[in-house]
């Protein structure tokens, strides 16, 4: 088998004695090479090559970034037979995607884990999302792992992204403030979306549409935030839309998502756990994530479901 090995060196538990740990295991079963990552968007080249050079295995060593820059690679021209399966070692903060498919989000564990997959020859079909938008600020087209979003939480990664570019760390106090601070921006500009879903009436002035693909939606530390309980790699979309983005109404959804295993409900509530296509448009440019990366503005936003779009060693 020959494999490639995408480390991130930058991601936040991603050391090089670990590097050169996981480097030494995976070569003792398979052909190995190894590229470490200088530039974003470096991941999904090397992706891509490894497409071109058929490889068999490409192993994503980083946080869920990398994760999604690697099956962006992987998937660059499509779904296609014959791609490289996806291995998983995570190397970040939260980990979503490992953790999802019930992977361990410790690195070490997660060497062995994969090591087992290689030599007994385990792997799951997961269905991924397709994001596609259009706005001033260009189109994109990206494949997301795990869950995707306009307003709020995009919003809070840009801010992140912008704490980050100042040197401080990706922590969740970080998270807090910097989501704190952006639900007040939000109160003095509120989000004006049209959400539209198949055979419904549009949902007019929503305030902000988060779209998952699995279960749970993010992590906090290692308490699991579970937007769309019933969402799985093995189905569609799930969405997780409001309509009103009062304190109580704020107060009342993030207390019972944190103390709760999720199955939020209420009036002000979209919510929809198994939804193939889901349309965002706003009058006003929108932040919007994937993955937890923001990939810029827009004006209109297609959120779709392709099932068994990706094999992954488990």
């Amino acid at each position: 088998m020959r494999a490639l090995l995408v480390v991130n060196p930058q991601a936040t538990a991603t050391t090089a004695a670990g590097r050169d740990v996981l480097a030494h295991a995976l070569a003792s079963d398979v052909k190995l090479d190894i590229v470490e990552t200088t530039y974003r968007g470096h991941a999904a080249d090397a992706a891509a090559q490894a497409v071109l050079d058929a490889y068999d295995l490409v192993v994503a060593h980083g946080g869920d970034g990398t994760v999604n820059e690697v099956v962006n690679g992987v998937l660059r021209d499509g779904v296609r037979p014959g791609a490289p399966m996806l291995g998983v070692v995570p190397g970040g903060s939260a980990n979503v995607f490992a953790g999802a498919l019930g992977l361990p989000r410790d690195p070490v564990e997660a060497t062995y884990r994969l090591l087992q997959a290689i030599e007994h020859g385990t792997s799951r079909k997961v269905g991924l999302g397709r994001v596609s938008s259009a706005g001033a600020g260009g189109s994109h087209d990206r494949w997301f792992t795990f869950n995707a979003g306009v307003g709020w939480d995009a919003d809070v990664v840009a801010g992140v992204e912008a704490q980050r570019a100042k040197g401080r760390e990706a922590s969740p106090s970080l998270y807090v403030r910097t989501a704190f601070a952006s639900y007040v921006g939000q109160r003095r500009h509120p989000a004006k979306l049209t959400v539209r879903i198949p055979d419904e009436e549009p949902f007019e002035d929503v305030r902000l549409a988060f779209v998952s693909n699995t279960d749970p939606w993010t992590y906090l530390k290692d308490k699991a935030i579970r937007l769309n309980p019933s969402t799985s790699f093995d189905g569609d979309l799930g969405l997780f839309a409001l309509r009103a983005m009062g304190l109580p109404t704020i107060t009342r959804y993030v207390a019972h998502l944190l103390a709760t295993d999720g199955n939020p409900k209420g009036g002000n509530l979209l919510r929809r756990d198994d939804v193939g296509f889901v349309r965002v448009t706003s009058p006003e440019p929108v932040n919007l994530q994937v993955d937890g990366d923001l990939i810029g503005s827009c004006t209109e936003v297609e959120f779709t479901s392709v099932r068994q779009a990706l094999t992954v060693a488990v």
